[in-house]
Formats: structure tokens, C-alpha cells, sequence
């Protein structure tokens, strides 16, 4: 920006040269946390979507400028093709096309490798562990996902100005049309999104329950034919309402992958009082409520107030169980609790950060359960655990997302000495 000379007059801005649109061959290093690989080219860094570790390929640079530190781009051609690389199933996936996947030129398998590299790369830099990583493949009844397809329950599509939905391309508000979306759950491509034309700019979520059949159209937060706004879903034995753009998980298998690993790293007990954290709809409080029982106590933190009415719903039949409304650090700061034996949370992408780790630490759970899905946040979060006392007991990774660089982990924290 131009500023103020020592005699009143402004100097010009500087001139940048911007790069973009340079093509540049680059040998492909290592899987970095989201959804790119790192190259150099004279010295300095390059992000690069749609290639692999250890390939050599032809990139454009979409980012950056003669001055910056790193460089982003896209692979466009591959040169030399590493052992994991197959075809895109979907036409819109690829450079300047469609952001939503990042690894739809891996085999399954590929991508699971990649992910568990980057969780581990994460715990070792911010956690200071080192431990081995897998990432599982999550099963459905209906084989939903199996072939890294067909599985996502909820997509957000964007309307053009012309009324065509479709997803945006990758770091850009740019909206890509599109006939079909090859990782939408079937419900959800039944709802015929994409071959209807919708007010220019709004913003159209299309929501169907893989386990109930039932499913809704939201446009800019309203359920579209006079139905009602909430579907039901079958989780953990038991169904729960879940209101039009209320978080659920999205991939068909997660509410019970990650109901078993949390149950199985907090072992309940009857009498036990448990902490719910980010509670959502209730989920994790429901099945806790219901081990440890009527002589127990479960408290939900839940801070959007559609999810807390669907809360205190899907937990009416278990009184035992409360939900407190509000940010969860500050409803942590004012609780009071006699004790607090087990604890869930469940944060969004940007973790739950030192002034949480640090009040929930603070009432010496026997274990803490942290569900993550993001792990960059996750690592962060468990060195701040660590400064408190708790150990890292387990993890556990699992695919919820095929076709992108998303994972979700599960992470059992206990006290004792960090090893």
C-alpha cells in the first residue's frame, strides 16, 4: 500500500510480480495437512494439489508472487506417476475444477497411507509424539462408501447467477456447476439438487438419513415443501432428531465408529458424572446417560441453540442427563461440578483450545475423550493436555471422508506422565 514520504507526498505502491499461471516441473516431497504435497523450485516451497509423494510432474502456479515465501500450485501433468495414482472417477476433480476432493487420483488405500502421515507429522511437531498411525476404513450396512464413493448424507451446494448449483473450486468463492456428485450419498442425489435452478447466490443443502430413508432440502437456512425441518437418524441403538443444517456426522458409518471408540476409551460406569462437551444434538450424552444409569450425571455444553432444542429432545427420556447452552469455555468457567469421573468433547475444526484444556484438566477426569476432526488442532490440543498432566492413551484414526484430505480421529487422554 502506498504510505507517506518525509516530504507529504505518498510513494507508490510496490509492485509485485505475481506468478501466477507460471508453469514450473517439480519433484513431489512429502504429504503436507491439507490436502497438497510439498515440492521446491529454487529454494522455496510449493504447495502442489493433485500430485503424490515422490512424482514428477508439470504444475501452474494458482498463488503467490515473485516476493512470497511459498507458492501454491496444481499438478497438470504427471510426468513420472507414483505406484498409487489411478484415474479420477469423477469429471469434475482436477486442477481448476471442483474443490470439494483432494485425493480422487489415489487408491483408496493411497489415501489412507497419506492421512495417517499427516496425523503422525502433526502429533511429532506440535505434540512432540512419535507413534505409529493407521487409518481405517469405516463400514457401512448399506456398503455406502465402500469404493470411496456414494457416502456424504449432507452437501452444500452453491447457486450460481445463473440459478445452476454446484461447489466451489479450491481457495476461491468461484462456483463450479455440476450434474452429479459421485461422493453424495444416493438419498441425497434422489433430491435432484443439481437439475434444478435456484435463486442466484443462495445457498442450497441438500440432507438425507442413511439409516431412516428420510431426507430435506434447506435453502438459506428454510426446509423447502412444508415438511419439517428435522430428520430422524439411527445411531447407538436409539433414533435422534436432528434439525435441518444441525451438525451429524456425515459419512453413514461415523455416528457408531466413533460412539464405540469413545465408549471404549472412557469405559463408563454405573454412578459415574460425565462431561458432554460441543454435545451437538446430544449424541455422546445419550449413550453416556445411558451407562452410567439414573445414579450418575451426564452435563451436555452445546452452544447453538437449534442443536440444544434438539438436545434436550433426544435426551427427555433420560433426566439424568442436562444440557447447559453457551460457548463451552465460558459455561466451563461458571459449572459446578462435585466431580467430574469422564469427559467427551467433540470441537469443530479449530480445536478446543488452552482455556478448555485447561478448566476441563482442572476437574481430574479419570479419562477424556476428544474427537477431532482436524489434526493439526488435535496435536495442539493434546500438548496442552500434556502441560496439565495427561497422557495420550490411545488414538485411533478413521476415513469418514473418502476422497478427501479429511480424518477423523479419536484420542483418549488419561493422567500420568507423558512418555
Amino acid at each position: 500500500m502506498s504510505r507517506l514520504t518525509e516530504s507529504g507526498g505518498e510513494t507508490p505502491p510496490v509492485e509485485r510480480e505475481s506468478l501466477v499461471g507460471r508453469q514450473l516441473e517439480l519433484s513431489i516431497g512429502p504429504v503436507a495437512h491439507g490436502g497438497h504435497c510439498v515440492a521446491r523450485h529454487e529454494g522455496r516451497v510449493v504447495f502442489v494439489r493433485h500430485a503424490l509423494p515422490g512424482e514428477r510432474v508439470r504444475a501452474v502456479v494458482t498463488e503467490g508472487h515473485a516476493a512470497a515465501r511459498f507458492l501454491r500450485a496444481d499438478a497438470v501433468e504427471t510426468l513420472v506417476a507414483g505406484s498409487d495414482r489411478v484415474a479420477a472417477p469423477c469429471p469434475y476433480a482436477g486442477a481448476g475444477r471442483c474443490g470439494g476432493c483432494d485425493w480422487q487420483h489415489v487408491t483408496l488405500a493411497g489415501q489412507r497411507r497419506l492421512k495417517a502421515a499427516v496425523v503422525a507429522e502433526q502429533l511429532a511437531r506440535l505434540a512432540g509424539l512419535k507413534l505409529p498411525v493407521t487409518v481405517e476404513p469405516v463400514a457401512t450396512a448399506a456398503a455406502a462408501g465402500a469404493d470411496g464413493l456414494g457416502w456424504r448424507t449432507r452437501v452444500r451446494f452453491a447457486v450460481d447467477d445463473a440459478g445452476r448449483a454446484g461447489l466451489r473450486r479450491h481457495r476461491s468463492h468461484e462456483i463450479v456447476p455440476i450434474d452429479r456428485c459421485l461422493i453424495a450419498h444416493d438419498g441425497v442425489e434422489r433430491l435432484g439438487v443439481e437439475g434444478r435452478r435456484w435463486p442466484p447466490g443462495a445457498t442450497v443443502e441438500a440432507v438425507a438419513s442413511a439409516t431412516t430413508g428420510e431426507s430435506l432440502v434447506i435453502v438459506d437456512g428454510r426446509a423447502q415443501g412444508g415438511v419439517s425441518p428435522a430428520i430422524r437418524e439411527r445411531a447407538a441403538g436409539r433414533e435422534w432428531r436432528v434439525t435441518g443444517s444441525a451438525f451429524w456426522q456425515v459419512h453413514p458409518g461415523a455416528a457408531d465408529a466413533l460412539v464405540d471408540a469413545v465408549l471404549a476409551g472412557l469405559a463408563p460406569a454405573g454412578g459415574d458424572t460425565a462431561l458432554d462437551l460441543y454435545s451437538g444434538v446430544g449424541l455422546f450424552a445419550g449413550v453416556l446417560a445411558a451407562r452410567v444409569g439414573p445414579k450418575g450425571c451426564v452435563v451436555a455444553v452445546e452452544h447453538d441453540r437449534q442443536a440444544v432444542a434438539d438436545a434436550r429432545r433426544n435426551l427427555a427420556r433420560l433426566p439424568w442427563a442436562r444440557v447447559e447452552p453457551g460457548r463451552v469455555d465460558r459455561v466451563l468457567a461458571r459449572l459446578q461440578l462435585d466431580r467430574c469421573d469422564i469427559a467427551a468433547l467433540d470441537p469443530p475444526r479449530s480445536g478446543a483450545g488452552r482455556a478448555v484444556t485447561d478448566r476441563l484438566a482442572s476437574l481430574a477426569p479419570r479419562a477424556i475423550g476428544y474427537v477431532a476432526c482436524d489434526p493439526a488442532a488435535l496435536a495442539r490440543d493434546v500438548a496442552y493436555f500434556a502441560e496439565r498432566g495427561y497422557r495420550l492413551a490411545s488414538l485411533r484414526a478413521f476415513d469418514l471422508f473418502p476422497m478427501t484430505h479429511h480424518v477423523e480421529c479419536v484420542a483418549i487422554l488419561q493422567p500420568g506422565r507423558v512418555s
